[in-house]
């Protein structure tokens, strides 16, 4: 008696999911290392921006660019927040109005999610935990893991 049955046995089936599930498990730790390496990228990409915003704020200050009214004493010339780069400044000898800015906007940090960064000021110490308050010197990620190469975010 022979059966003419199309269609594939119990065994084909379970040998096939077998092979499907350990592809799978070879793809997922592959996918969460892309996923991370990406957002690394996104994040020195972001430090870069600020730090440049930072720059500029700081060569226009030192080439007299900035009105007196919007530099503080003591500050080094250095930005007294990150908002202050986006808002923008009043031009030194410029009568209408016109704002020097910096940045369209704080970018989100990829590895918190949010705006908040961590932030040095000038006079802060180099192994400092805390912000001093003066001015903005230097950002990092509050976010406090290890990239892929071991090193932490946070000193990046």
């Amino acid at each position: 008696m022979k059966r003419n049955s199309s269609g594939y046995t119990f065994v084909e089936l379970l040998v096939v999911t077998t092979i499907i599930l350990i592809l799978a498990s070879a793809v997922m730790p592959l996918a969460k290392v892309t996923a991370q390496r990406t957002r690394e990228a996104e994040l020195r990409h972001a430090l870069r921006e600020v730090r440049t915003a930072i720059d500029k704020y700081k060569d226009a200050a030192d080439l007299g660019q900035i009105g007196s009214l919007d530099l503080k004493v003591g500050s080094e010339n250095y930005p007294p927040d990150l908002q202050t780069l986006v808002d923008g400044v009043s031009a030194a000898n410029d009568a209408t109005g016109r704002k020097l800015k910096f940045l369209r906007h704080v970018p989100v940090d990829p590895m918190t999610r949010g705006k908040e960064w961590g932030l040095r000021s000038y006079q802060d110490k180099p192994d400092a935990t805390r912000w001093g308050g003066q001015n903005v010197f230097d950002v990092y990620t509050t976010f406090d893991g290890k990239a892929l190469d071991g090193t932490k975010y946070r000193e990046w």
